[in-house]
């Protein structure tokens, strides 16, 4: 596996390093720029079957060096938010296929991402099953979304949780490995495991959300376990450059707290590289007072992974050339610019303004807030 990034063309004097081309693997990437996974809840119904319509959306913003779809959930008791797509049947297999090729007929390259929630569910969404999570504490304060009154979006505290019994995990770790088999088979370019923002693999790896007593709990080496067994599944099934993995090390997202984020989320990092990931996506605590990520600890997650690191959060397009110069991301994902603005690689070479998405429409619905937003030619002559 090519890990080499640094062979990668290298920026002429002057010229925007945010269009250098990266390596991936057998890919060659031609800008730094990432559409990272953001959830849109447009999956039709019954089903969860990706559509046509979010083909014309992801095709849209095909222009991304990198795209990582919306997080796709790999198994029905995956599932925690109503609208969202799942890769576990033939016709959600069927239904990504479409987005595949619209992406690739558009020049673009697609990674899926695979999602477990965990506790982060209810039960309106599992037929009335408990959640799964590493211990049975409940993520109080978390809401997900169900379909209300009228097929309205409707936000609800998050169910109370069982811990998954130790004979269990084997299961949930076939799970991702068939997930990232059936996502090759409907034209992903590859997969990205979703171990960040307080989901399944989250709720084992960070101390406060994992108190079990066997194998999977207590030391970090325990903690560890789970990422590590769906990072060597995934490798396993589909190759190591087509398998990238998302960490949130600082973030309390859905209510996931680590004692000792460097050391855990350094140590996941080397593990990571160990095993063998095409690249580490890091999302970043982003908002308003988050705590910033000290220097030092960017620098220890560069010396203990040798792959591709994408940053994300809250970056624009200053920021992220920062970020490259000074050699600890090799690419940025710029996720809420890319749900207004299609065409935020043209925008940012020509350094033209970006449009502001409507919060109201960001979950659930159809094309207004998707597909609709215009290109910057476009809104010109509007």
């Amino acid at each position: 596996m090519n890990h080499d990034i640094k062979q990668a063309t290298k920026p002429a004097q002057n010229q925007d390093a945010l269009f250098d081309p990266v390596r991936l693997g057998a890919l060659t990437l031609p800008n730094r720029i990432v559409m990272p996974p953001m959830t849109r809840s447009r999956a039709s119904q019954p089903g969860d079957v990706p559509n046509a319509l979010m083909a014309e959306y992801y095709a849209q913003r095909a222009s991304a060096g990198l795209i990582v779809s919306e997080g796709t959930f790999v198994a029905p008791m995956g599932k925690g938010y109503a609208w969202t797509p799942g890769i576990h049947s033939p016709e959600q297999l069927q239904g990504w296929r479409l987005i595949t090729d619209a992406v690739h007929a558009a020049g673009g390259r697609i990674f899926a991402q695979l999602w477990h929630v965990g506790r982060v569910s209810h039960v309106d969404l599992l037929n009335g099953a408990a959640p799964v999570s590493a211990s049975a504490i409940q993520a109080v304060g978390v809401k997900v979304i169900v379909s209300g009154a009228n097929g309205a979006a409707d936000f609800v505290q998050s169910s109370m949780p069982r811990a998954l019994e130790t004979g269990e995990i084997a299961g949930i770790v076939e799970q991702f490995r068939l997930a990232a088999v059936h996502a090759i088979e409907a034209g992903f370019d590859g997969v990205e495991l979703h171990a960040a923002n307080g989901y399944l693999i989250n709720q084992f790896l960070d101390s406060e959300s994992n108190q079990r007593g066997d194998q999977y709990g207590g030391s970090l080496e325990n903690r560890l376990r789970l990422l590590d067994e769906v990072s060597r599944a995934l490798v396993a099934a589909v190759g190591g450059d087509r398998v990238g993995v998302r960490l949130a090390p600082l973030t309390t997202l859905n209510g996931t707290v680590d004692a000792d984020p460097q050391t855990t989320y350094v140590a996941a990092a080397r593990r990571l590289g160990e095993i063998g990931v095409g690249y580490l996506h890091i999302a970043e605590a982003d908002w308003d007072d988050a705590p910033p990520m000290a220097d030092a600890f960017r620098a220890a997650l560069r010396a203990a992974y040798p792959g591709v690191i994408i940053y994300a959060g809250k970056y624009d397009a200053d920021r992220a050339r920062r970020a490259i110069a000074a050699g600890w991301a090799d690419m940025i994902g710029f996720g809420r610019p890319y749900v207004a603005n299609p065409d935020l690689v043209e925008r940012i070479r020509l350094s033209q303004p970006l449009a502001t998405h409507a919060q109201e429409t960001l979950f659930g619905g159809g094309a207004q807030g998707l597909t609709d937003y215009p290109r910057h030619r476009q809104a010109a002559r509007l």
